[in-house]
């Protein structure tokens, strides 16, 4: 999810071959680059025995031998438990995704992301591994996995089977949320849940000049996706307020391929350059370079690809998508620098347009302002609203869908006071000019001692 200034599938290379960087938890023995599926049927007990010759016994002769080892095939079936379940390591995920994470990874041992060495790998100490440790504690790693994996697994069923010509954005919008609930295993309706695990923020589905920030609202009208749209699906995924905040385009007309490619590479290149001590200046100036050297030709006519301005990639913090640091995508005088520990969500947006998006009408969603109180509210419903807010969103970015499916009612009067009041931020869609197209590529990285930690990597992108 971008944060507003002031002003076709690629298979990722493992990165992970290197001895340098080592995961927090030595003991993590899943896939590095992340688990395209879930599929964990190797543990199926197998019904072949090996007969060792019996020796000195007549044909046809049947001895209590082999009346053993009879018996003993016929007991060699799957194990189940007690509920006459299969055990956990013989699950698959289902399609709609409807198995719990937590059932398909038993011990908690999710798939750790791309794991790439910093350049300066003298970093590499067995104190700072220690220290890194004490930096986060024992659940941030299981937690950041955990809704890594979940990401993985909803966005490729997305791909797969919601993302079509024809399909409503309303339905693709909700088939990844609900796909999100039932993996998280938090469906969010009672007071409290949705702060357990839940979706980081509103699934945004940006069609064309569209950049960031359009969800489908109640009562608006429905978004048929056609195949000559350029779709940008970005959602994230929280575990115990820990943000995965991933993103990707799709184009069904090779038309806007170069356009794509552009993207995808100026945020990998993003990913590269990011580390401890990298500068802002530095990560934006490369990103620039690399947008810009493409162009597009659409109807016959040559675009040059254009960093949208704008708009930034940035920190996360627990249950906060946006921290106080910001990394453009173009040159720029920004002293910020990352530190160890910070979390980042690494994102590039590319535009055939001017390159600086204004706010379109509409409403995307809310955040909670935790900095100001509503003691001095006085209009009842603007009191009621509030607190439903902060028993089930707290400062988690949701939309009116999310209100809706809490039952909640009659609510616009009060939410406008709570606007009013500093207490709530509302997000506008953010658009280009029209006629234009834009594209979006993002990953949360993790920024250990040794190296980074790109979480939300998978095969697609």
């Amino acid at each position: 999810m971008g944060s507003k200034s002031p002003e076709g599938h690629q298979q990722i290379p493992d990165a992970s071959n290197s001895n340098e960087l080592k995961p927090i938890n030595p003991s993590q023995k899943a896939s590095q680059n992340g688990s395209g599926s879930a599929d964990l049927g190797q543990g199926i007990i197998s019904d072949d025995d090996d007969d060792d010759d019996d020796k000195g016994v007549a044909p046809g002769v049947t001895t209590s031998t082999d009346t053993d080892k009879k018996k003993k095939r016929k007991r060699s079936k799957r194990k189940k438990t007690k509920n006459n379940a299969l055990p956990a390591t013989e699950l698959k995920q289902s399609s709609p995704p409807r198995v719990l994470i937590s059932s398909l990874f038993p011990a908690a041992e999710y798939p750790t992301g791309e794991l790439v060495p910093y350049e300066n790998t003298s970093r590499t100490t067995g104190e700072e591994l220690r220290y890194n440790s004490r930096l986060w504690d024992d659940n941030f790693l299981p937690d950041y996995r955990q809704g890594a994996e979940i990401h993985r697994q909803v966005r490729q069923y997305a791909q797969s089977e919601l993302i079509k010509p024809g399909a409503s954005l309303l339905s693709i919008a909700e088939g990844i949320e609900e796909g999100v609930r039932a993996l998280s295993g938090h469906q969010g309706l009672e007071i409290g849940d949705g702060l357990k695990a839940s979706m980081g923020f509103p699934t945004g589905l940006c069609l064309n000049n569209v950049a960031a920030h359009w969800t489908p609202n109640p009562g608006g009208k429905d978004v048929v996706l056609d195949k000559s749209d350029v779709l940008k699906v970005d959602f994230g995924v929280q575990v115990n307020g820990r943000i995965v905040d991933s993103a990707f385009t799709i184009a069904f007309d090779h038309t806007y391929d170069n356009l794509l490619a552009a993207v995808k590479e100026a945020t990998n290149t993003g990913v590269n350059e990011a580390g401890i001590d990298a500068r802002m200046s530095d990560i934006g100036s490369a990103i620039q370079e690399v947008m810009e050297s493409y162009e597009v030709v659409i109807g016959g006519k040559t675009f040059p690809i254009k960093a949208v301005r704008n708009i930034t990639g940035h920190d996360i913090l627990r249950y906060h998508i946006h921290g106080g640091k910001q990394i453009p995508f173009i040159k720029n005088k920004n002293p910020d620098k990352m530190e160890e520990g910070e979390v980042f969500a690494i994102e590039t947006f590319g535009t055939t347009g001017k390159g600086f998006l204004d706010d379109d009408i509409g409403i995307y969603g809310y955040g909670r302002n935790e900095n100001v109180s509503g003691a001095n509210l006085h209009l009842a419903s603007a009191k009621s609203l509030l607190k439903t807010i902060d028993a089930n969103f707290g400062t988690l970015v949701f939309c009116r869908r999310y209100l809706e499916r809490l039952g909640v009612k009659n609510y616009h009067l009060g939410m406008r006071k709570l606007i009013d009041n500093g207490i709530v931020q509302s997000y506008a869609p953010l658009v280009d000019i029209k006629g234009s197209y834009t594209a979006q590529f993002e990953h949360t990285i993790l920024l250990h001692s040794g190296g980074k930690e790109v979480i939300s990597r998978g095969d697609d992108y």
